[in-house]
């Protein structure tokens, strides 16, 4: 992948090549431009990632990535000056088939305001969790009035998964703390689930590729991490200076 910024990052397997042939799109993905999206972060100049529709990133030969039904924690920093209502503007946990292997095959973070499945309140964009054959903002495809529109140019959006249930988190990445949105039960037929361990960036399980987004930055760790580390990790991203 290239180089987002020097706060990119992931597990110790990086996605590093445009996406291969999917169920959906049977052809690989475009490599972003990487003079795309110029940035300041901390008074220095950086390169994030721009995804247009058609631009896709995948790895699915990994390690360290939760699988099955084991707890996870992923987020990363977008912006909501670029986002749109395709399937899928996601960044974590998803099927090494590339293909949609069925409910509960991948979990992943979701930025921007689709309403195929679930939604949050208004507009958008809402952070949501891609679980495989929807995109949920809680429990069931109904709108929860909890996710509100996350308005910022720099956005944190993470997922916390875990057995029997899910948590979703957002907030402005160039200040304040992160807003628990959704924690409580998997929607039917994601319990347990089943996730195969790649790891994607603006696509769909499946190579599904008509989402847009911006990427400066994620993380995605094995275990359901405590409140007080989701608390140290937005601080730290406020602290680097997003377009300062």
């Amino acid at each position: 992948m290239p180089q987002s910024s020097s706060r990119a990052r992931t597990t110790s397997t990086v996605v590093n090549a445009s996406a291969p042939a999917g169920g959906n799109k049977p052809t690989p993905d475009n490599e972003a431009n990487a003079a795309a999206l110029k940035l300041t972060v901390g008074g220095h100049s950086v390169y994030a990632v721009h995804v247009p529709a058609g631009v896709g990133y995948r790895n699915d030969k990994t390690a360290g990535i939760a699988t099955g039904d084991a707890p996870e924690t992923e987020y990363m920093v977008t912006s909501r000056t670029y986002y749109n209502g395709g399937c899928c503007f996601d960044y974590g946990n998803a099927e090494t088939s590339n293909n949609d292997d069925g409910a509960g095959t991948m979990e992943a973070v979701y930025f921007g305001n689709s309403t195929g499945w679930g939604k949050g309140a208004g507009n958008g964009p809402w952070v949501m969790a891609d679980l495989e054959n929807g995109l949920f903002a809680g429990s069931s495809t109904a709108t929860n009035p909890k996710d509100t529109p996350l308005a910022s140019p720099y956005v944190t959006a993470m997922v916390k998964g875990r057995s029997g249930g899910f948590g979703l988190k957002g907030g402005n990445a160039q200040s304040g703390a992160l807003a628990t949105v959704y924690d409580g039960a998997r929607p039917g037929g994601y319990n347990p689930m089943k996730k195969e361990g790649a790891i994607i960036l603006g696509i769909g399980g499946d190579n599904s590729n008509s989402a847009q987004g911006n990427f400066f930055e994620g993380v995605m760790t094995s275990g359901n991490a405590t409140d007080a580390t989701d608390d140290a990790v937005q601080a730290n991203i406020v602290a680097a200076g997003y377009g300062h």
